[in-house]
């Protein structure tokens, strides 16, 4: 019956949506309403939960999930006004991610223009060892890197610094070359501030070596030969071939990771819990404490709030902005 009558299923079908009070677009919007339903549960709920429980006097675990707490309006948000800790906390994070980020920049265009240059060898093999950090738990690495950051003697770094200061004396060198072994790596401000920077910057580099190579392997080759015909040199190819061609992929990594820096957490907690005497203690970091240590879930429901609103729009700003958004939206 069904071969005699071909098309009849579609021609049904196209009856029954027209007799629907639905247009196309509305078609669109009720497949994508499931997925909708399923983000606004596991990501807008709780953000806004969070948003609510920031606007009361919640101090420990019960007074959020049995509701005894009391709302107090923006109460928590002026007290984060006044609080030194908090905008300490704030810049450090904030120079965290700017720091962190140009590095991670620089070293991964430089990575990958190796990996992708004619005359390196063994590039598969190269690429597979740079995405090796990428295989290892993030707790497992973080924790490793802790060890070698020790501020003891026999701490990874320091052993080197310590065989380099020999090798140095046995050459007569100055004092001036010479480091002050050991080094508090974990017990001083600044000290602590370069091992967090470096940790994330292994943890995060392959990632944007693996987007650069992506977009370099999109270059076409005509572009570099022309400009070589017409005389320009390595670094002028980089600078008006290479690099407007790589801009938008580098963009793009660059603001994922930067918001990923931004909710560091592991790395200052594991290291030394933001320390020492919480002059690196990141917004996470900041926020975890109060709830964990000192019971103030309002308060910390605020800083926390206060870093999403950050995160949102640094990010809006940098697609907006960024040329990341073009094409979005045109008919």
């Amino acid at each position: 019956m069904a071969s005699s009558q071909p098309g009849t299923g579609v021609s049904g079908l196209a009856r029954l949506r027209s007799a629907l009070p639905f247009s196309s677009r509305d078609w669109g919007l009720l497949l994508v309403a499931p997925g909708v339903l399923l983000f606004s549960s596991f990501m807008l709920y709780p953000i806004f939960y969070l948003f609510y429980i920031s606007l009361t006097d919640a101090t420990f675990a019960g007074s959020v999930i049995g509701g005894g707490a009391e709302l107090i309006g923006l109460a928590n948000y002026v007290q984060l006004i006044g609080d030194s800790q908090f905008w300490t906390s704030m810049t450090t994070t904030w120079l965290f991610v700017a720091v962190s980020l140009v590095i991670k920049v620089i070293l991964a265009v430089g990575i990958a223009l190796l990996l992708n240059h004619v005359r390196v060898a063994g590039k598969r093999y190269m690429r597979a060892a740079v995405i090796v950090p990428l295989g290892f738990p993030g707790i497992f690495t973080i924790t490793v890197w802790r060890g070698m950051f020790s501020d003891a003697r026999f701490g990874v770094f320091n052993t080197i610094l310590g065989r380099y200061n020999d090798v140095m004396s046995s050459l007569s060198a100055p004092q001036a070359l010479l480091f002050d072994v050991p080094i508090g790596f974990l017990s001083g401000r600044w000290e602590a501030f370069f091992a967090y920077v470096t940790t994330e910057v292994w943890l995060a580099y392959p990632f944007m070596v693996i987007i650069i190579v992506s977009a370099l392997q999109d270059v076409p080759k005509s572009l570099h030969e022309a400009a070589m015909v017409d005389g320009a040199g390595a670094l002028q190819r980089f600078r008006t071939v290479t690099l407007p061609a790589i801009k938008g992929p580098v963009l793009f990594a660059s603001i994922l990771t930067a918001a990923t820096s931004f909710q560091q957490f592991l790395i200052p907690w594991v290291f030394n819990q933001g320390g020492p005497s919480r002059q690196n203690e990141l917004i996470i970091v900041y926020g975890y404490r109060e709830a964990i240590t000192f019971n103030q879930f309002g308060l910390s429901a605020a800083i926390l709030i206060v870093g999403i609103g950050f995160v949102g729009l640094f990010m809006y700003v940098a697609v907006r902005y960024g040329g990341l958004a073009e094409g979005v939206g045109d008919e």
